[in-house]
């Protein structure tokens, strides 16, 4: 008799329990604290200056140990990091705004072969005569590696280039959050950009 009273409780845990359908949880991702925006300015070893933000840091760049003024501004804590690389505009009128021409092309072909993946690229120029500061920045939407560049120039001696990357899969649904936090230091880099 009490064997019948057990099969007849589980059977009646077992029809409770289907009532309840099921419903898979939406896919979310890590909740991201940022740390709060300080700068300060970058050594003046190098021929430019610029602020950066408390929470990075200046590593040389290691692919390229033979160029000094090159420099990987890294964010570890968001796996992130700006590309810098500086170039001298050297020669004589025709010879000089060849090679500025040559700087320019580059930097437009590097930003664009991220339109692949890119939904739009946006072209913004800057400019700031104050400093002899002028360039164009590159906006770039959607799941691509890189989603900010951008290039500045005196157009007679210096012309330094920028890359955004950030070290994770490009999707842009979960990286949304640190481009949105890194952008707004980038823009401060190129602002308050000078020479040396």
């Amino acid at each position: 008799m009490k064997k019948h009273y057990l099969w007849f409780f589980i059977f009646i845990l077992f029809l409770g329990s289907c009532r309840q359908k099921y419903t898979p949880k939406p896919r979310g991702y890590f909740r991201i604290d940022f740390p709060e925006k300080n700068y300060h300015w970058i050594e003046n070893k190098f021929p430019y200056r610029f602020e950066i933000p408390d929470y990075s840091q200046i590593q040389p760049d290691s692919r390229n140990p033979e160029e000094p003024n090159w420099i990987n501004i890294e964010v570890p804590e968001n796996k992130a990091e700006v590309h810098i690389s500086y170039y001298t505009i050297k020669g004589q009128g025709t010879e000089k705004r060849m090679q500025l021409a040559e700087f320019m092309e580059e930097s437009r072909e590097l930003a664009y072969k991220h339109s692949i993946k890119a939904n739009a690229i946006n072209e913004r120029v800057f400019v700031n005569p104050a400093n002899d500061v002028y360039g164009i920045v590159y906006k770039i939407e959607g799941n691509a590696a890189s989603p900010m560049q951008f290039f500045l120039t005196d157009s007679t001696q210096h012309f330094l280039r920028g890359a955004l990357y950030i070290r994770e899969v490009p999707n842009i649904d979960s990286i949304k959050p640190v481009i949105d936090f890194l952008e707004p230091d980038v823009v401060r880099l190129i602002e308050t950009t000078y020479w040396e």
